[in-house]
């Protein structure tokens, strides 16, 4: 069957996120990261407590379990607080979730009968839930959720000034040897297409990474997998702390990423800072679009070049308790990769991190 067919153009519905404190996840993205609350749900059946938040073209689900035995619970009692399910629009659920299903897809949850909603395993314990696409003005939440049709509205058309629009990608953390079945799974069962290839070395530590990317375009996850051959690193603090692969980091896309950044500092959101050589040495390997060095510097932020043009990009402080996901916010003028240039810039960010925190991982 020919995937456009089935998957349309396929699109994130929303990310839900497990968190152990309701309350205090929603206010953090609230008064932190400027998200509305377009819905908010106590479903005692499933077990659960939820809220939904948008700014732009992002929409996330926060979820904290009341029981242990509930998936969420099970979740953060292994993970901790991260990504568990990234939703996909498509035209038909039943016929996704069958196409998925015969292409080697592992079902988790079938279609019910409204044919509104499914859900398939993706990479360690992140799921995919297939959504009927209803339209940007009836988004469909799960666990019962309905958003507020007037705060949905102002979420979406009044975009604050650190001005979050869409996600850009994610970062995915897997185990060695997992990097290429990985890729190979959502290529074969959801018709991503893998676009970018790399092994990067920093020092004694070294990655492997591939991006796979929908046909639509629209989403796209950067995997890694740790170098079994080099000195363990990050990837491999990631690994052990998170408990198995999952979500590093989500990128969100901006059109201006001084003023994004400038912004979400004021709000309080603290993020990595680069070495000060990182700008001394800046004009000799490309020269910036759209804002001066100085205001890179001032505000930590990397730049890139490639075939296509250039991008901004930062990396927060994480905020989480075993510090295992953290956010990138990127501002794109053109270029289509992910800043591979800045990786080793980013490495030694973390790698002082680490030092401050007495070997903490990131």
């Amino acid at each position: 069957m020919n995937t456009s067919a089935v998957y349309g153009d396929l699109g994130i519905e929303y990310v839900e996120l497990c968190v152990e404190d309701l309350d205090r996840s929603v206010a953090a993205w609230v008064e932190r990261y400027a998200f509305q609350v377009v819905a908010r749900g106590d479903s005692p059946g499933a077990g659960c407590r939820s809220a939904a938040l948008v700014q732009g073209g992002i929409t996330l689900v926060l979820t904290e379990s009341g029981s242990a035995d509930h998936p969420i619970g099970a979740y953060t009692r292994r993970h901790g607080e991260g990504v568990a399910d990234i939703a996909l629009r498509v035209p038909d659920v039943t016929a996704a979730f069958a196409e998925a299903v015969r292409r080697g897809a592992r079902s988790v949850t079938p279609p019910g009968p409204d044919g509104t909603a499914a859900t398939i395993g993706g990479f360690g314990d992140v799921v995919h839930t297939l959504v009927r696409d209803d339209g940007p003005a009836r988004p469909r939440l799960p666990w019962g959720l309905v958003a507020d049709p007037a705060a949905l509205a102002a979420a979406r058309e009044v975009v604050p000034p650190v001005g979050l629009r869409e996600i850009d990608h994610f970062a995915v953390c897997v185990n060695a040897g997992e990097l290429a079945p990985t890729v190979d799974y959502y290529c074969g069962v959801l018709g991503f297409e893998d676009v970018f290839e790399e092994r990067i070395v920093v020092g004694a530590q070294a990655m492997n990474s591939k991006v796979a990317r929908s046909a639509s375009g629209t989403v796209t996850f950067t995997v890694i997998e740790p170098d079994v051959t080099a000195r363990p690193g990050q990837i491999d603090e990631f690994l052990a702390r998170h408990e198995g692969s999952g979500v590093q980091h989500i990128a969100f896309s901006v059109d201006d990423a001084v003023r994004s950044v400038r912004s979400l500092a004021e709000r309080g959101v603290e993020f990595l800072t680069t070495p000060g050589s990182y700008y001394d040495l800046l004009a000799d390997r490309v020269t910036p679009k759209n804002h001066l060095i100085e205001e890179l510097r001032s505000w930590n932020l990397l730049v890139d070049e490639d075939h296509g043009g250039q991008l901004f990009q930062i990396f927060t402080r994480s905020s989480h308790a075993r510090r295992t996901l953290f956010f990138e916010v990127i501002e794109r003028i053109g270029a289509e990769t992910f800043g591979s240039s800045n990786i080793k810039a980013l490495y030694e960010a973390v790698e002082l991190e680490r030092t401050r925190q007495g070997g903490g991982a990131q």
